[in-house]
């Protein structure tokens, strides 16, 4: 079963694209990357030149996707969408760049996850406009170049961090996309309720908005489905009371953690006396990708300050102790630690 916090996309979310802003007006949050957004659509639009390649970067679920999308619709150009895992020959590149119109916008999501091979012909294509082709094999090869037309490039990844430097430094616009604070969520919890029609009162926004992880598209997901026990019910609308009961049935605690999330901490606490711990370990402790923790769960938890990220590995704060109740645990592994590990689990 899919885990409801996981902010990657899943089946369920496809009845929110209808949720999705059109526009950099309509877009809640980000206000730094949208404000200077404006200004680098603004000169495209003046010049009459494709926008520079632009980098969206950041944890899933935060609007990269509808970012590139509003791009290209502000530009009034179109927009040919892909993902990295599934360009995997020179030819699928080849394919989608010669398709491309004047102007247009390629967006290719999960860019982490492109091929060297692949990043290679990329290069030319994004710097000189310009396609290198090899045809056929060993000494009767010959390499073709092939002018494309300009067009906008636009990635998006959440691991950074894999990306080459050569890739990376191709990209003029950098955007980095944090998660959002609990006001913003407020606004887009009830801009989605409008649009879906469903009722939705202050305080329960401001309490669905607390428990979704600082991220609209789980803020969405928990909307639904406390929609679903209103339903139930026979309510007409989404009051505090309403919503705290679907969060507790969820198993979605006032931090906005879940079973997975609240496992991973007892776990390191419960097996390795609170750390430090590599990611492997914890992986095949609970039963979980080594990818998807890195991706889905930690950054959350390092956010909420939980979890500790280490040259030793993995640590878990002091303040998680607390908020799992476990303060006297948090005394017994203190008392276990070595000097020289002292400064991991220092809370500075």
């Amino acid at each position: 079963m899919d885990r409801l916090l996981n902010p990657g996309i899943i089946e369920d979310d496809a009845g929110d694209i209808t949720l999705r802003p059109q526009s950099l007006d309509q877009f809640t949050g980000q206000k730094k990357i949208v404000d200077n957004l404006r200004v680098f659509l603004e000169s495209a639009r003046i010049r009459k030149k494709p926008l520079d390649h632009v980098l969206l970067s950041g944890p899933p679920g935060l609007g990269k996707t509808t970012l590139a999308f509003i791009i290209a619709k502000e530009l009034g150009v179109k927009i040919k969408a892909t993902s990295a895992p599934i360009i995997e020959k020179a030819g699928d590149l080849a394919s989608i760049l010669t398709g491309l119109e004047e102007n247009d916008v390629l967006f290719i999501d999960e860019l982490h996850r492109l091929s060297s091979a692949i990043e290679e012909i990329l290069y030319p294509a994004m710097e000189d406009r310009t396609l290198d082709i090899i045809i056929g094999q060993g000494t009767g090869a010959k390499s073709i170049k092939i002018n494309l037309a300009p067009f906008t490039l636009i990635g998006a990844t959440t691991r950074t961090g894999l990306l080459s430097s050569a890739l990376r430094d191709r990209f003029g616009i950098p955007c980095k996309l944090d998660y959002y604070d609990t006001d913003d969520l407020t606004k887009i919890v009830h801009r989605s309720s409008t649009i879906l029609g469903y009722r939705l009162d202050e305080s329960a926004a401001g309490e669905i908005a607390k428990r979704s992880r600082r991220t609209p598209r789980i803020l969405n997901r928990l909307l639904h489905r406390i929609s679903d026990y209103a339903v139930v019910k026979g309510m007409d609308n989404i009051d505090l009371e309403i919503a705290k009961y679907a969060l507790t049935r969820l198993d979605i605690d006032e931090m906005g953690l879940d079973e997975m999330d609240r496992r991973i901490l007892s776990t390191i606490i419960d097996h390795y006396d609170g750390g430090p711990v590599g990611v492997k370990t914890i992986a095949i402790s609970i039963g979980e990708e080594t990818d998807t923790i890195e991706d889905y769960y930690e950054p959350f938890l390092v956010q909420c300050g939980f979890l500790k990220r280490t040259s030793r590995g993995r640590v878990v704060s002091k303040r998680a102790y607390e908020h799992l109740g476990l303060g006297v645990k948090y005394k017994e592994n203190m008392d276990k630690i070595k000097p020289e590990q002292a400064a991991l689990f220092s809370e500075d």
